[in-house]
């Protein structure tokens, strides 16, 4: 499981660390993609395969579906952290999500998320705020 919230640098080559709490997960292989509200995820390769099924099954006529797995796949990149536990995001990657010279890693149950620093605190905030976690738990059975 992914947990914990970490701040990395990303180097000129793109570079990123992966928390060595996660490398262990990726061990079997990774991906990282386009996410959801703005940020990058990187999925261990079992998990990424779960996913890749999930999408498969989703009904071809749903333009929809249609959208969602071609944004998905289309931005995957197939990632394997170097000897210092580094991973390579490609520059389309990098820009889609904002990043500069830092990034936060924050972990997300079955896969890790990497923000712009600026676009977490901001996310982080409206998460905090003192009603928000309340409204967006309401309707989801927890």
């Amino acid at each position: 499981m992914f947990t914990g919230e970490y701040r990395h640098s990303v180097d000129d080559k793109g570079r990123v660390a992966v928390p060595a709490k996660f490398r262990v997960q990726l061990d079997g292989g990774a991906y990282v993609a386009r996410w959801l509200d703005a940020c990058l995820a990187i999925f261990p390769k079992s998990a990424w395969e779960e996913l890749a099924g999930k999408v498969g099954g989703l009904p071809i006529g749903d333009a929809n579906a249609r959208t969602f797995s071609r944004a998905l796949f289309a931005s995957a990149y197939e990632v394997e952290p170097d000897r210092q536990g580094r991973i390579v995001l490609p520059a389309t990657l990098r820009e889609a999500a904002g990043l500069g010279g830092d990034a936060v890693v924050v972990g997300a149950r079955d896969h890790a998320e990497i923000w712009a620093p600026d676009r977490w605190d901001e996310y982080r905030r409206a998460m905090d705020a003192p009603d928000a976690m309340a409204e967006h738990l309401s309707g989801l059975g927890i």
